[in-house]
């Protein structure tokens, strides 16, 4: 079906991303890889190109524009390019509302340029070693010490977290407050005591740095504190509804572009003197995870609608992350089988696609509280 949800300015919006893929990300990715990390150059490329920024006012140095379709685009080509290293869309989705939602006068005119011209990475810090989904399970805390916050603790797998300037950090500012006795303050690159721990190795998506962070009496000034005292809890929960719909736009993305790659590595593979795609089993696996995509892209096509119009509520971004990623997760692995002993070779799409996706049914919540949160507003 010809989609309807973007517009002639969307697309070409998409061929921008596109070019901007072709020139400045893929041929660098394979390395990024080996070295874990992405060049800073790629982010001032981003910035140049207008990619960063998107929903910051125009003042700011920004796009100017709330339209979360532009977003959909960017992630789209980015997930079907395989590109995870840059990660955009964490910086512009999940980040940057936080910055021009919350943020002070002061603060966006102190960070935004730099953010929307890519001379300011960004991270967000909810994750600790023994806290993932449990906000009430936080343990690093922010003491009042007058005219500065004094920061202690850790938290793990931190995406930028090596290259970050700029790291949004929830931490405990009332010890009897539960998930709601906790504050965003905001860390920036070289405050006394922020260390930085190992570059973490994870079986996918090795380009894209992943980090411990380290926090050890951080003088954390007064005017770093993003938002409201004791209000990160209702700020991380208006805000994760676009980071979810980010992550099932990347999935559906993601599994449409392996079925496209396994269609003609099937029509081309012979088995038994003969294409792969004469055998009726291999037809049947290629009919069901074409049908089951198409129907999970109306959905989320209808999502993308719904968010543009600020009408999307956590309980449908919940069905379409769980949803999304739980296919993109089942059409890797059958498309894997498909490709057979290649499959398991890393020189082929699919197999890095096993790798990089595996992660997207945890992160951004995982497929059990995105169920918990449909069943609690089903059941009431």
């Amino acid at each position: 079906m010809k989609r309807t949800v973007f517009t002639a300015e969307h697309e070409a919006f998409r061929e921008t991303v596109r070019t901007f893929l072709q020139k400045e990300v893929e041929p660098h990715h394979e390395r990024w890889e080996r070295e874990g990390v992405v060049d800073r150059s790629a982010w001032l490329a981003a910035g140049r190109q207008g990619l960063l920024g998107l929903a910051v006012p125009e003042e700011y140095g920004g796009g100017g524009t709330a339209d979360f379709r532009y977003s959909a685009v960017l992630t789209e080509e980015f997930a079907r390019a395989g590109a995870s290293g840059l990660a955009v869309g964490l910086h512009n989705d999940i980040i940057g509302p936080y910055l021009t939602a919350l943020g002070t006068d002061e603060q966006k005119r102190r960070w935004l340029p730099g953010f929307c011209s890519g001379e300011t990475i960004t991270a967000i810090a909810m994750t600790e070693p023994g806290a993932g989904s449990d906000l009430q399970g936080i343990r690093t805390t922010a003491t009042d010490a007058g005219g500065h916050w004094v920061l202690n603790g850790s938290k793990t797998f931190i995406s930028n977290g090596i290259l970050a300037d700029l790291v949004i950090v929830v931490a405990r500012t009332t010890p009897e407050g539960g998930a709601k006795g906790l504050s965003l303050l905001v860390v920036e690159r070289g405050m006394a005591g922020f260390e930085r721990g190992r570059n973490l190795d994870k079986i996918g998506q090795k380009a894209q740095d992943t980090a411990e962070l380290f926090f050890r009496d951080v003088r954390v000034p007064k005017e770093n504190l993003l938002g409201e005292e004791n209000g990160a809890f209702l700020h991380l929960m208006t805000h994760l509804a676009q980071e979810r719909m980010s992550i099932a736009v990347a999935a559906i993305a993601g599994a449409e572009e392996l079925l496209e790659i396994t269609k003609a590595y099937v029509k081309e593979r012979e088995a038994f003197g003969r294409p792969l795609a004469k055998l009726q089993h291999i037809r049947f696996e290629i009919a069901e995870m074409a049908t089951e995509c198409a129907v999970t892209r109306a959905f989320l096509d209808r999502c993308i609608e719904e968010h543009t119009a600020g009408q999307l509520d956590a309980v449908h971004a919940s069905m379409a992350k769980w949803w999304a990623t739980e296919l993109q997760k089942r059409v890797t692995d059958r498309c894997l089988q498909l490709h057979g002993g290649y499959g398991y070779m890393t020189e082929y799409r699919v197999a890095k696609a096993f790798t990089d996706g595996r992660i997207q049914t945890i992160y951004g919540g995982t497929t059990e509280i995105m169920k918990e949160i449909i069943g609690r507003s089903v059941l009431g």
